[in-house]
């Protein structure tokens, strides 16, 4: 089950069960099951502490994926920074919604194995975010 929440950022309605829906086909396709997966959209500042804490990175960054995987079960925490995918839809002129499910879709594409370390994996991965994006479309 993928579960949406949100932490030191003002909530803005989404269409959480066709994305839920949508992620969870992402992770079928590789032959894995969904577990619990939470979303949980924060600011920059929270993103920023987690990064910190956990990771000893001292940066802004979109996404942080925690991964709880058993087997062949898929589960984990994708914390998201709003700021963030605000300001790089604004820099790549594309919608926050597209932005929103990019960040998404690169989260759970961790969870299914997937690195973005070399250009070679980040190729791979951004194929990949193409590929799902094409296939929720415009949904908003």
């Amino acid at each position: 089950m993928i579960q949406f929440f949100f932490e030191d950022e003002e909530e803005f309605i989404f269409p959480s069960k066709q994305f839920s829906d949508w992620l969870i086909k992402c992770i079928s396709e590789h032959s894995f099951i969904c577990g619990d997966i939470s979303v949980i959209l924060c600011s920059d500042n929270y993103l920023l502490d987690i990064n910190r804490q956990y990771l000893d990175h001292d940066y802004y960054t979109d996404i942080i994926t925690f991964n709880y995987n058993e087997s062949e079960v898929i589960s984990g925490d994708l914390f998201i920074s709003v700021p963030r995918i605000k300001e790089n839809a604004d820099e790549f002129n594309i919608s926050f919604s597209k932005e929103f499910k990019r960040v998404l879709i690169h989260g759970i594409l961790h969870l299914v194995g997937y690195n973005d370390k070399t250009d070679e994996e980040q190729k791979v991965m951004r194929e990949k975010e193409d590929y799902y994006l094409n296939i929720i479309g415009d949904v908003e």
